[in-house]
């Protein structure tokens, strides 16, 4: 297994992408939690460890650790996928939701980062690979669409901080890596609901056909599923990509080739 005897903590994780990677964490062998702000509506596979918690929330952050530590002594993989998305045109949008939209996508892996670097660092000196930072980004950090001003500038920000914190931790040897994860259009409840909000604001008739308009405009003509995601997560928390530093994984149909 790939993530044999691993500690791994993945935020955001009762759906969507989310889900995804901490299944296939679990499937390689990894002990999983998930942090989520909502509580689990049907029950978890065994596999999976809730925490309810806002990635927002210092204190929160302080408690989700502390558990981690008293449990589990360290942790190898932190896996930063919480986030919500701002739709609608940039003079419409309330500072409010600028701020949420912050506050949980790119604070949320600050502070986890922040928090979780103790018990990252006990856990990289017995892995060949070092610790593992993966910080879920989005194709949208590298390209602009219409509407999408605060999610795009959250993401941005992802990017940035992922490589930043890279290097940081690469110069003064400590084996903690930072990698990111640039995902296209995959077809998740967020992207449901992102579709609904731009349906409400009139600029389609369905959802249906705001999906299928996604599909038509990616090269490889279609939206991707969770799991294609999870396991490029998955090739960046195991050892396999030892010599990988602040890279960009672009998973995202060949969007942004053209």
């Amino acid at each position: 297994m790939r993530c044999e005897g691993t500690t791994a903590l993945v935020t955001g994780g009762l759906k969507g992408i989310g889900l995804a990677i901490a299944n296939r964490l679990a499937e390689e062998g990894s002990f999983v939690y998930i942090t989520d702000i909502d509580k689990p509506n049907e029950e978890l596979k065994p596999t999976l460890n809730f925490i309810n918690a806002d990635v927002s929330d210092e204190i929160d952050w302080k408690r989700v650790s502390q558990q981690i530590a008293d449990e589990r002594g360290s942790l190898d993989i932190l896996v930063n996928n919480a986030g919500v998305d701002c739709v609608g045109p940039v003079q419409e949008t309330s500072l409010k939701n600028w701020r949420r939209v912050m506050s949980i996508n790119i604070d949320g892996a600050f502070l986890g980062v922040k928090h979780c670097y103790d018990i990252l660092s006990k856990a990289s000196k017995r892995r060949n690979g070092g610790a593992s930072i993966v910080n879920i980004s989005s194709m949208l950090s590298k390209v602009g669409y219409i509407d999408t001003s605060g999610y795009n500038a959250s993401k941005g920000a992802i990017s940035s901080f992922t490589k930043a914190i890279a290097v940081e931790f690469a110069s003064k040897n400590i084996s903690i890596r930072s990698n990111s994860v640039h995902p296209g259009f995959v077809h998740t409840p967020l992207l449901q609901q992102g579709m609904q909000n731009l349906v409400n604001e009139g600029v389609a008739d369905s959802v249906e056909v705001l999906l299928g308009t996604l599909s038509e405009m990616t090269p490889i003509g279609r939206m991707a599923k969770p799991n294609e995601i999870a396991n490029a997560v998955l090739f960046l928390a195991s050892d396999e990509s030892s010599y990988m530093v602040g890279s960009e994984l672009v998973i995202d149909g060949g969007w942004t080739a053209r």
